[in-house]
């Protein structure tokens, strides 16, 4: 089945739906999710958004923070403008009924917390589920828009361009084969395609990210030719919940932000021998810290000590970290809290201009998938929903721009599944996709080698030429899609590690220890004509 629109968009999280509602005031919007339309990261944020929303702030201040976590190879305009225009966003999203937590006895003043990175008090929250409450807010704003159309379990497989289907020498973008619930795939055309598909921690064998975190959007652009960049710099959140039950649970920098501690077992603290900020130190450090001295003591995790704070004080600031912790039997306000690092954040992504215009002509990226340049080497704490506020907004200024030259005649070849048949044989995807995420942790994660991204690389190129195997074979499921877009991510990843002969950031290599700001000052760009036409 073919359907057309004036804006496709895939991914349903902060960014895809501020583009979908400013975009539904000039015309027909689809927005696809590949799951519910709640599940995605968005929707498990813990922390807040920064933004400068006090007389005690300055954007000067913001700005330093940001270049100062991301080792200065952000992209200062980027930088610049996210904090400029980020605050009138929040207030944006309060107009539309968000429920920030306010301080106490003052309904008119934000309750501003401060995270890792940050050197004051600025980013707006939610009590500790902030990401829930912007989804909540922006989905009931979307879903009274009547130009808008919600396609949930709608995977997208890949992106159509004209090149692609013969039309013209144009690669322009003109929409995506999507696989619906039903097993069917139909033929979703746009006249602005827009990738939100968030990020790919499922790259990873641990991860803070939910099961749809698999790198689709970032895999489909480079299939389909985009320029990628940046993707040796995954961060890993320093701390996620320990335990054999609890599956990707975030335990939020905003605790640290509190005054949190951490620990080893025997109750020593020690993140005052790695950085001046201690506890309060940017990701890349603190994930590193806690990383080593695992090594070094040989136990399985740290431990996250709130029990300097009151009770009552922990039951209503961190409500949702302390049920979940009360489930799997630990009192956070008696006993610390068991954490480990895991796979959090991409920082690289789709290279994107300052309104979300990728180097495909008509295809946008906004959000985790994309490259903006904010985040440097590392981002900082509570910059991600910001990000998708801002560039949300101003990729829809120059998507309804775009609208008024979009083709509108093209019809491109239904999806022509050849001789593939029902695969029978699905333990083989499954063992490759826990094949690919354990070598990742093991061989690029928060510590690199080269001989250890070698053997990386070398598994990729034979794991890749068998999933390419099983995508032409068998008829596409979810499930061989995912692993097809894990690979891809991971193949970008060790790829990216390689070119980047320094450590930065969240790229620490034991082979180039130190920063080479000589050769190695900007991002590393690659391509599908640059990886396969290499000598």
């Amino acid at each position: 089945m073919e359907r057309k629109y004036d804006f496709l968009v895939i991914g349903g999280g902060v960014a895809g739906l501020v583009f979908a509602l400013n975009c539904s005031k000039v015309g027909t919007v689809a927005v696809l999710t590949k799951s519910i339309l709640t599940e995605g990261a968005t929707n498990y944020a813990q922390g807040g958004i920064a933004a400068v929303l006090s007389d005690n702030d300055t954007f000067e201040a913001h700005i330093k923070d940001t270049m100062t976590a991301g080792c200065f190879i952000n992209d200062p305009e980027a930088v610049k403008l996210c904090v400029t225009e980020g605050p009138a966003y929040i207030k944006e999203l309060i107009s539309f009924g968000a429920n920030f937590t306010h301080t106490k006895g003052d309904d008119d003043k934000l309750d501003l917390t401060r995270e890792g990175g940050h050197s004051t008090y600025r980013v707006a929250h939610a009590a500790d589920a902030t990401g829930a409450e912007v989804q909540r807010t922006l989905l009931a704003t979307c879903e009274a828009e009547k130009n808008i159309t919600f396609f949930s379990n709608s995977m997208a497989v890949d992106l159509i361009t004209e090149r692609k289907i013969g039309h013209s020498s144009s690669n322009r973008c003109i929409g995506a084969y999507v696989l619906r619930e039903n097993g069917e795939i139909d033929t979703f055309l746009g006249g602005v395609v827009t990738l939100a598909t968030g990020g790919a921690g499922k790259t990873y064998l641990y991860t803070s990210n939910p099961d749809v975190a698999t790198g689709d959007g970032v895999a489909m652009a480079y299939r389909a030719g985009a320029e990628i960049a940046n993707m040796e710099f995954y961060q890993f959140h320093p701390t996620c919940l320990y335990h054999p039950k609890a599956k990707s649970f975030l335990i939020s920098e905003a605790l640290r932000g509190e005054g949190g501690q951490l620990k080893l077992k025997n109750g020593q603290t020690f993140m005052e021998k790695y950085h001046p900020m201690g506890a309060l130190a940017p990701r890349d450090v603190v994930a590193r810290a806690i990383d080593a001295e695992m090594k070094r003591t040989g136990d399985q995790c740290v431990y996250l000590d709130m029990t300097h704070l009151p009770a009552e004080t922990i039951h209503e600031r961190f409500p949702t970290i302390y049920q979940k912790c009360l489930e799997f039997n630990i009192d956070m306000t008696k006993e610390p809290i068991p954490v480990v690092p895991a796979a959090h954040y991409m920082c690289g992504g789709i290279v994107v201009d300052t309104h979300g215009q990728t180097t495909i002509p008509h295809l946008l990226a906004i959000g985790e998938c994309s490259y903006t340049g904010l985040h440097g080497a590392n981002r900082l704490a509570s910059n991600s929903l910001l990000e998708g506020l801002v560039y949300g907004h101003r990729a829809s200024e120059l998507a309804k721009e775009l609208i008024k030259d979009a083709p509108t005649n093209l019809s491109p070849p239904s999806w022509d599944p050849g001789m593939a048949v029902t695969n029978d044989e699905i333990v083989l995807v499954y063992h490759n996709w826990e094949e690919v995420r354990k070598f990742m942790w093991n061989y690029v994660g928060i510590v690199r080698t080269n001989k250890r991204l070698q053997r990386a690389k070398r598994r990729l190129e034979l794991l890749r030429s068998e999933i390419q195997e099983y995508y032409w074979q068998y008829k596409v499921t979810p499930d061989i899609l995912e692993l097809r877009n894990i690979a891809d991510v991971a193949y970008l990843i060790v790829e990216s590690a390689l070119r980047r002969k320094e450590s930065r950031g969240l790229h620490y290599t034991l082979d180039y220890p130190e920063k080479d700001d000589a050769n190695f000052f900007g991002p590393t760009k690659v391509s599908k004509a640059i990886l396969e036409n290499r000598s």
